[in-house]
């Protein structure tokens, strides 16, 4: 029954992507000089994704063979499944951006009403959001039921060697770990692209030409533009779906080793994953659904002259942030329901289960809804601290007016200072998880935090394409009140896109954690009494600490020395011709956008692999407890630093965009606040939209590849 209801949810999500896309297609685009800004924005954005394929696709074919050689045979088929399916998502959640920009942009010049708009902007941010569970359930479920289910227990061998291994875990891991590979290279490679063109765009033309934001006279800011849907649409879905797909991944390899020794318990135990995800696909298409239907355009009655004619009216919308938050919580009280119903269906007859669940059947949903609960707390500190409405935004904006060291140094201290609460919330969430039902109970909680994933997803795709509406308004010359709008939505979605990364990161500290206690029960116990393998924990864990720092650091300077040719390119076709500034000549779009796609296909190899190799340089020549510190240092110090990048970020973009809508009387446009505010969100960039997001990936991406290999680095370490 669940697998056909998980199956059943799943075609009519489709469907619903389907019927959405072609709702938002019959929308129009406006002008012929809006039409065609994003109709280069499209193709840009196809095109890059296309170059970057052809690009992951060599290094996915190779890693999927070596594991069908040296793993398991068909593990290598299940490894190119779960990329194929992430690219796949990629695609559709792709054409939702790149078509909704343009419409919302039209949707706000033409009705004038913040309801409308905001419909058209989450009816393309849904494509988005169905698609990440969608894809990724269907996949996960296929992968299930072809290996044999809970019960199979074929030991599985690579075509080249004998090492034995579980078929069932190793395919499923594989398919994470190919969902994994996409998400890094789309994350590395999307956030180079557009904060590289973002940063030259603020540098040359705001605070040397004192252009407005998205000024179609700058070269770089159309870069921008794609570089929003490649990054902030595409790079989003891939994480997203990799991290829906790995915690029900580790909540099965919990389960089959935890509830090996009775056979009722296991089934229940790996049914539960299915009934929390397709409930929270359910709860997502529900949530979403009622926001879009909610605002769309109605036909009322009016009294005309004694007759009551038919008129077209829309809703009013005080607050789209509070519509948004609707669709969250409504998403999560269905899930609630369904995780309470589901745990009394399948644990609440069992016997023997009374020494791992605490408080009985009841123990799995309270640990899925600690997960929920942590997703909204996380959410909303984030709120208080990247928001406009909030203490920290508007101090840093204050800031600004003494100048660019005063800017950098407060928006540090939010940073730093958002981190503790988040971490304190995961932790005890983690800690009461683990007490209820252990190390499943993680992983249960991990799940449950990321169950109403396309909740999650569509709102965080919401942010970029009101961020291309609004650039779109001002590239095209649109009125004053097209823009005021979609300044009012872009505002919002930046803290939507900020609560987006921090549930990222959250659910990856649950995930990681459940998966590093897979990846001890995967090779047999240790002496951790021994100092040799206390030593080992102990340098793995200062080498992983040491590993993020050095990740975080090629990020960086692949971005900034991107960015530096970007504003030279941008900066020489200014003083070179002076008719650009002018109006007069259209600058050659072409020639940044193709130095912005090469830059970032350039820089994304090296991150992109780390995450891959780094288990494998350890775990081979000191074997898996080196790894295991390695895992737990790289861990510890990816989620602060997430936090930190991704808070901090936000807060700068927020700050910027505070002035720049007149929050700061006396400071306008062009000021020295501004500028000094426009250095801030130039640091921030590069934080918040390339560094934070690929950490969770990282993480995720290293444990998963220990998870495969951790009998291996047993069985032939060097020392």
């Amino acid at each position: 029954m669940v697998y056909y209801l998980t199956f059943a949810i799943i075609l009519v999500t489709l469907v619903l992507i389907w019927r959405n896309f072609i709702d938002l297609r019959n929308h129009n685009e406006g002008t012929e000089d809006m039409s065609e800004l994003a109709g280069i924005i499209r193709k840009g954005a196809k095109t890059f994704l296309k170059r970057e394929y052809r690009v992951i696709f060599p290094t996915v074919l190779v890693v999927a063979l070596l594991y069908s050689l040296f793993r398991e045979a068909f593990s290598g088929l299940t490894f190119l499944f779960g990329a194929m399916l992430s690219i796949t998502a990629v695609e559709i959640g792709m054409r939702g951006g790149t078509y909704a920009n343009v419409r919302t942009t039209n949707a706000a010049r033409v009705t004038g009403a913040m309801s409308r708009t905001m419909r058209i902007a989450l009816l393309g941010g849904s494509l988005s959001g169905y698609s990440v569970p969608a894809f990724g359930l269907l996949g996960f479920l296929i992968v299930w039921l072809v290996s044999g289910g809970p019960h199979a227990n074929i030991v599985g061998h690579g075509i080249l060697t004998s090492a034995p291994c579980n078929v069932v875990t190793m395919r499923l891991t594989t398919y994470s770990l190919g969902c994994s590979v996409v998400a890094m290279f789309n994350r590395v490679a999307g956030g180079n692209y557009t904060k590289a063109a973002d940063i030259s765009a603020d540098i040359v033309g705001k605070n040397i030409h004192n252009m407005p934001e998205d000024d179609s006279r700058m070269p770089n800011s159309l870069a921008d533009f794609i570089g929003d849907c490649v990054n902030d649409i595409a790079g989003n879905i891939s994480d997203l779906l990799e991290s829906f797909v790995a915690t029900p991944t580790a909540c099965i390899l919990i389960s089959m080793q935890v509830f090996k020794d009775n056979e009722a318990a296991l089934t229940a135990a790996c049914m539960l994953p299915f009934i929390l995800s397709t409930g929270g696909l359910l709860s997502s298409i529900i949530g979403v659904n009622h926001i879009i239907v909610k605002n769309k355009k109605q036909t009322v009655f009016v009294n005309v002259n004694g007759v009551m004619t038919p008129m077209e009216h829309s809703r009013e919308t005080a607050d789209p942030g509070e519509e948004l938050n609707r669709a969250t919580y409504l998403s999560a009280a269905i899930v609630i329901a369904v995780a309470f119903y589901g745990c009394h269906s399948i644990f609440g007859k069992l016997d023997g289960l009374g020494d791992i669940f605490k408080i009985g059947w009841v123990s799995p949903a309270v640990a899925a809804v600690l997960g929920m609960i942590s997703s909204v707390a996380v959410g909303k500190i984030t709120e208080y601290y990247t928001s406009m409405k909030f203490k920290p935004v508007n101090r840093l904006a204050q800031m600004a007016t003494e100048g660019d060291a005063f800017v950098v140094t407060y928006g540090d201290a939010i940073g730093s200072r958002s981190v503790l609460l988040p971490v304190l919330v995961i932790g005890i969430s983690m800690m009461i998880s683990g007490w209820l039902c252990g190390t499943y109970g993680i992983a249960i909680a991990a799940l449950g935090m990321l169950s109403f994933v396309g909740t999650t997803v569509s709102i965080d795709a919401f942010g970029p394409i009101a961020d291309n509406a609004g650039g779109i308004a001002e590239s095209c010359h649109l009125e004053e009140k097209v823009r005021d709008i979609t300044d009012q939505l872009d505002a919002v979605g930046n803290t939507t896109a900020a609560i987006g990364k921090g549930n990222a990161i959250g659910s990856a500290a649950f995930a990681t954690v459940a998966l590093i206690m897979s990846y001890i029960g995967s090779y047999p116990a240790s002496n951790y009494s021994n100092p040799i393998t206390i030593i080992s924990i102990i340098v793995g864990g200062i080498i992983g600490g040491a590993l993020i720092e050095f990740f975080i650091a090629i990020l960086t300077e692949n971005t900034i020395n991107s960015a530096k040719l970007m504003a030279d390119e941008g900066e020489r076709q200014l003083r070179e011709n002076p008719g650009i500034l002018e109006g007069k000549e259209k600058p050659d779009y072409d020639r940044v956008i193709k130095m912005a796609a090469d830059e970032a296909l350039h820089c994304m190899l090296l991150p992109s692999i780390l995450a891959l190799i780094s288990p494998i340089v350890f775990g081979f020549p000191f074997g898996p407890e080196i790894v295991l510190g390695l895992l737990g240092g790289s861990t510890i110090v990816a989620i602060s630093r997430a936090i930190f990048s991704g808070n901090s970020g936000g807060a700068f973009d927020n700050a910027k965009k505070l002035i720049e809508t007149g929050g700061l009387p006396g400071y306008e446009k062009g000021s020295a606040a501004h500028k000094a505010a426009v250095v801030g969100d130039t640091i921030g960039d590069t934080r918040k939209d390339v560094v934070g997001v690929a950490l969770d990936i990282f993480i995720k991406t290293m444990s998963t590849v220990a998870n495969t290999l951790a009998p291996v680095f047993y069985t032939y370490r060097l020392f």
